[in-house]
């Protein structure tokens, strides 16, 4: 994630007390594995879940080296959907990870 930001921002990695602005994150609530599709069979009383949800809430705050807050978000939400069997966790994750990071260059670009 430090990457994608540095990246998307052009921005050089710093130790925090030489840097100009640091970039903290708190996640509050990890879910790996929510149900959101499924199948079922009324013959056998059977259900399958066919699609999955990694959810994620998370507070991020960009602030100066003067302390002053330049964007902050709390309660960000974010979801990357899998097919079990099909698709991993990881993947899922990666893709609300990536939702993130696209949250946060954002947020920094509109205090630009």
């Amino acid at each position: 994630m430090r990457a994608a930001v540095q990246g998307r921002l052009g921005l050089r990695q710093a130790g925090e007390a030489s840097a100009d602005a640091v970039v903290r994150g708190q996640i509050t609530r990890y879910e790996p594995d929510v149900p959101v599709a499924f199948t079922g069979n009324s013959n056998t009383s059977q259900v399958t879940v066919t699609k999955r949800l990694v959810q994620m809430t998370v507070s991020v705050e960009i602030v100066d080296k003067d302390g002053k807050v330049l964007w902050t978000r709390s309660g960000m939400m974010l979801e990357g959907d899998y097919e079990p069997g099909s698709e991993t966790e990881a993947r899922a994750r990666g893709r609300a990870l990536s939702r993130l990071v696209t949250n946060i260059v954002d947020g920094a670009q509109s205090q630009w």
